[in-house]
């Protein structure tokens, strides 16, 4: 007995204990958390609550909607998506159309707007011959010089020339058009969102104003357009001119067929780069099964072998 107690004593001197006994009193239990589960609930009650998380979740959906939709920085008409001949994977530009979307543009649009980055000699092989597109650019007077003289001269445009311009700066820009700056048009397709269906949408968009919008004289109400006020007015019509082609030349086929050119316009290499990538899956599609035969037959001895250790006797 004397040799437990000794034992009992150094154990609790080495852990730091003491033999005085526990003060007397209630001993307190640490306090335990007290919640309810859905398992305690009725079934009617759990209903109940779910009917009300789905009316709560629905209504916030339904806010955040409607705030969407009557957002002052979204009154605008998105076009539609149209069906595109040239939108198909190995699909090309309809080149009858090119030529008569550059007729629209010669006879109705380039009265206001230019395309500086455009020449005529990028017509030739894509919508004119090489004489039709040397006889288009002989029409046009280019300012030139200096001459021996050292004044400047007017002379008949040449193929290398780019396409005139309506107007000799901005500033006469903005003044022929009530303070607006027609905008270039030689990548108007791809700076603009929806491409050509944000242009055909607009050329053919125009309409009345909505009851109680007041328009000024100049402006032009279009749906398509930031802000629905235009400063051009409707450029096309039906029988706005005649194609060369005798194709009718309604409102619709006339702002299809700019359209066309101009998505030619911003991209000229439209037609080259869907047949390369033609070639380069045919290419892709000869070259992998080579591939995976000569790996397979590269490795088929390092994955086939087999290595065993076999220790010194």
């Amino acid at each position: 007995m004397a040799a437990l107690s000794a034992a009992r004593c150094l154990v609790l001197r080495t852990r730091g204990g003491s033999l005085l006994p526990p003060p007397p009193g209630p001993r307190l239990r640490p306090p335990q958390a007290s919640m309810s589960s859905l398992s305690g609930m009725s079934r009617g009650r759990k209903v109940a609550l779910s009917a009300l998380g789905v009316l709560a979740a629905g209504g916030a959906g339904l806010a955040l909607a409607l705030h969407t939709a009557v957002s002052a920085s979204d009154l605008l008409l998105h076009p539609p998506s149209y069906a595109w001949s040239h939108n198909g994977l190995l699909a090309s530009l309809d080149h009858d159309s090119i030529r008569r979307g550059y007729q629209v543009y010669k006879q109705v649009c380039a009265a206001c707007h230019s395309m500086e980055y455009l020449a005529f000699r990028n017509l030739i092989g894509v919508s004119h011959t090489e004489a039709e597109a040397k006889a288009l650019a002989e029409e046009a007077e280019v300012v030139d010089g200096p001459d021996e003289n050292g004044e400047m001269f007017t002379r008949p445009g040449k193929l290398s020339d780019y396409f005139p311009k309506p107007y000799p700066n901005p500033e006469a820009a903005r003044a022929a058009n009530n303070g607006a700056l027609p905008p270039d048009l030689s990548y108007i397709i791809s700076a603009r969102h929806g491409g050509e269906d944000y242009v055909f949408s607009l050329l053919t968009g125009y309409c009345d104003p909505p009851t109680g919008v007041v328009m000024r004289e100049e402006l032009h109400y279009n749906p398509y357009f930031p802000g629905q006020a235009i400063t051009m007015a409707p450029p096309i019509y039906n029988e706005i001119l005649e194609f060369e082609d005798g194709t009718p030349a309604t409102m619709s086929q006339i702002a299809k067929d700019v359209c066309t050119f101009l998505r030619w316009a911003a991209e000229p290499e439209h037609d080259h780069r869907k047949r390369m990538g033609m070639k380069m899956l045919i290419m892709v599609g000869l070259l992998v099964p080579l591939i995976y035969y000569l790996k397979r037959h590269r490795w088929s001895v390092l994955k086939s072998r087999k290595i065993a250790y076999r220790p010194p006797k």
